[in-house]
């Protein structure tokens, strides 16, 4: 035992680096030395640094979105060997090349779904990108239009009122079935609503009481909407409005109906903040070449302004019209009213007026404050309808409002003395 410390003080007073070590520690390593590394072994191995850890993000990564892409909506409806109906059908071959044109002018065709994830800022799309859509319900969507997609690989959206799916009561000889709509469903194509009954939403039908009125545009819209998710197991975000027409009531009640997107005919290119209740589309006609090379000339331009979309039809709120609509006035002799300043930059020149069973009237249009003026005479008691057109960037719009003159009280004349 003697000898045992006697070693260890020799070894701690020969060791000058061994001074600094606490006499235990060093104890252990003269009793059960620890095994060298093979790094620790290599005496040309450097040590190797550690590095800091990389911070961590907090939350989720927001996507980088392009909020200044561009994108077209094509309108198409039937596709046919011989044009009859330029105004609503197209040859497969002309179909076929606009395709391809895309294409070559490297424009993008996305899916719906893809479409609305960036106007809600959820993912980003190419800068030129286009949305086809075809309407009604046609067969020839099936038969004609979706093999020549299929082999260009483009996503595509079908937009169908009920009442011509096979079987419905307005259904003919080339309407799409249930089955068709299935299958083509089942591939991927996104299926939305064109109403029941293709019908333009504004008008009541005569004799229709205001109750009778709402409860069939109820119908025409929830009612297609309901019948598609019930029949395809689907859920129905958008609706082709049919002629592209609506109104400030048309639209409040879509929007109570579920709908996010309201598609009108308004050519236009769509940016990310276009109003989801007027998204134009360019409608694709067989002897119009030009809306084709309009719809993908790009330019590098602004997007069109969203007033001047909506405004093919506005409404007679949205000019404060004089007498309002549906108002029973007692002057058969009424002023007759609008304020055109919400409408953005109007062609004074273009500006007209026409009463049912009237004709053309001449108003008086003051362009500083816009504010159009008509002062009738004589009016026999009755209903009339004012109907208010202009041109709005180059675009004929039009209100249609109605009023009624009353009929006069009967003055009963007594006995004279």
């Amino acid at each position: 035992m003697k000898l045992l410390r006697l070693f260890v003080i020799l070894a701690v007073v020969s060791c000058p680096a061994c001074h600094k070590m606490p006499y235990s520690a060093y104890f252990r390593t003269l009793v059960s030395p620890p095994t060298p590394s093979p790094a620790q072994a290599s005496p040309a191995a450097a040590p190797t640094p550690v590095s800091a850890p990389e911070p961590v993000a907090e939350g989720p990564v927001e996507p980088k979105i392009d909020r200044t892409a561009q994108v077209i909506v094509l309108g198409y409806q039937r596709f046919v060997d011989k044009v009859k109906r330029p105004d609503t059908e197209i040859t497969p071959a002309e179909f076929e090349g606009q395709m391809q044109a895309l294409k070559d002018q490297g424009v993008t065709v996305i899916s719906l779904e893809d479409f609305q994830a960036w106007r809600q800022g959820q993912k980003s799309i190419p800068k030129r990108s286009a949305l086809i859509t075809i309407d009604d319900g046609y067969s020839s969507a099936y038969s004609v239009a979706w093999p020549i997609l299929k082999k260009f690989g483009y996503p595509f959206t079908l937009f169908v009122y009920t009442d011509y799916v096979r079987g419905g009561p307005k259904a003919g000889g080339g309407s799409l079935s249930w089955d068709q709509l299935t299958e083509m469903r089942d591939a991927g194509v996104a299926i939305e609503s064109e109403t029941v009954s293709h019908a333009d939403l504004r008008r009541k039908k005569a004799g229709m009481t205001e109750t009778a009125y709402d409860q069939w545009l109820w119908n025409e819209l929830h009612g297609s909407r309901t019948a598609l998710e019930d029949h395809l197991g689907i859920k129905v975000n958008a609706l082709a409005l049919p002629y592209g027409a609506a109104n400030d009531h048309v639209r409040e009640v879509a929007a109570k109906a579920g709908y996010e997107m309201l598609f009108t005919v308004n050519g236009e290119k769509i940016g990310a903040g276009t109003p989801a209740n007027a998204l134009g589309r360019y409608l694709i006609q067989g002897n119009q070449p030009k809306i084709f090379a309009s719809a993908t000339n790009f330019g590098g331009g602004a997007v069109a302004s969203s007033r001047a979309a909506a405004a093919e039809e506005f409404t007679a709120r949205d000019i404060h019209a004089q007498p309002a609509n549906d108002a029973t006035i007692a002057d058969a002799n009424p002023l007759i009213k609008a304020d055109l300043t919400r409408l953005g930059a109007i062609d004074g020149g273009s500006v007209g007026l026409r009463l049912s069973g009237i004709g053309a009237v001449a108003p008086r249009f003051d362009s500083q404050a816009k504010v159009l003026t008509y002062q009738a005479h004589g009016l026999v008691p009755g209903e009339y309808t004012a109907i208010l057109t202009a041109k709005i960037a180059g675009r004929k719009v039009e209100s249609r409002w109605n009023f009624k003159v009353a009929q006069p009280p009967q003055i009963a004349s007594g006995p004279r003395h």
